[in-house]
């Protein structure tokens, strides 16, 4: 016997089942496509004794350099870095700024990058050197 819209019982309860499942996965889909920071190099917040020779950054899914930075600034708003904003051609989540000799102090790191499927992702923090 037929059911709703003519179709069987059986059929009409797989599509619920379906259904529920597939509006159940979409969150997770939806998350997947933004990338986002997984480590750094200085750490988060980090607090080190000595100057490091660049940042780096590495995010949980490939990104395009090219549309994609980090910046890197001194307690005044001053911008360190060498500009030289770059990824690693062996990993495509990796990416790095170069850095002259820095002195003690807190630094500000901010990030922007753009995954492989457009989307965009912004962030920052901060690293101290100690005396």
């Amino acid at each position: 016997m037929s059911r709703g819209c003519g179709f069987p019982k059986q059929v009409n309860s797989l599509c619920r089942i379906l259904s529920f499942c597939l509006l159940a996965l979409l969150p997770a889909a939806r998350l997947s496509a933004h990338v986002f920071l997984e480590h750094s190099n200085p750490a988060v917040g980090g607090k080190i004794h000595s100057a490091p020779a660049a940042v780096r950054i590495c995010f949980t899914g490939a990104i395009e350099p090219a549309f994609s930075s980090i910046q890197v600034f001194d307690a005044t708003g001053k911008q360190v870095d060498k500009k030289d904003t770059h990824s690693d051609r062996s990993n495509r989540s990796l990416l790095q700024i170069s850095l002259p000799p820095l002195g003690p102090g807190t630094y500000k790191v901010v990030w922007g990058v753009v995954s492989v499927d457009t989307h965009v992702t912004k962030g920052d923090f901060t690293f101290q050197i100690l005396r």
